[in-house]
């Protein structure tokens, strides 16, 4: 398994693409319907926002609190291979959070696929 560092910890690969893939739908998310929202830079404590995606990213206070629990949530998932939480066996995220996210995903997903990235189609597929 590839291992790469952020912030100091290793993480693998999997876990990468999928913490990019949550820091990418949450900032569509927060951008069309947050719009009039203060925003500031993302600065979590697990990993660093701005090494993930190669720039800072801004988000709403909102956003970046449900952020924050997903990578938590995310970097800390004992079932390996990881299945898309959609499908995992054991929800960890806490029903206000689970029902964002699911919310977010949805529509920065069908976004993402309707401005032409079909890469994130197979997530959305997952």
């Amino acid at each position: 398994m590839h291992v790469i560092d952020i912030a100091g910890h290793n993480v693998d690969r999997h876990l990468v693409r999928d913490l990019r893939t949550l820091v990418r739908f949450i900032e569509i998310y927060c951008a069309y319907w947050h719009k009039a929202d203060p925003r500031a830079t993302v600065s979590l404590k697990e990993i660093d926002v701005k090494a993930l995606m190669g720039r800072p990213v801004t988000l709403c206070q909102g956003c970046e609190r449900l952020l924050a629990h997903a990578v938590h949530k995310r970097s800390r998932c004992p079932i390996n291979p990881k299945p898309a939480c959609k499908h995992c066996p054991r929800h960890c995220y806490h029903p206000l959070f689970r029902q964002q996210i699911r919310e977010v995903m949805k529509f920065s997903g069908r976004k993402l696929v309707l401005s032409g990235r079909l890469d994130y189609l197979w997530h959305l597929m997952r």
